[in-house]
């Protein structure tokens, strides 16, 4: 059924393995597309949008 593949992370460039089972848990939850990104560089990405969301908003009046 599904079998282990190794994809290229768009941002650093390095390979990672999109496992059998996680492509597995994408199918379940009608994920369409594979992962774009290694799991270091989804966590840096994740923790920066986390980062931006706590800044204080200057509003213009």
């Amino acid at each position: 059924m599904y079998q282990d593949k190794t994809l290229t992370c768009q941002d650093c460039g390095s390979s990672f393995v999109f496992t059998a089972g996680e492509q597995e848990f994408y199918a379940e939850k009608g994920f369409d597309n594979e992962p774009k990104r290694c799991k270091e560089c989804r966590t840096k990405r994740s923790s920066q949008k986390r980062n931006n969301n706590n800044r204080p908003r200057k509003f213009d009046r």
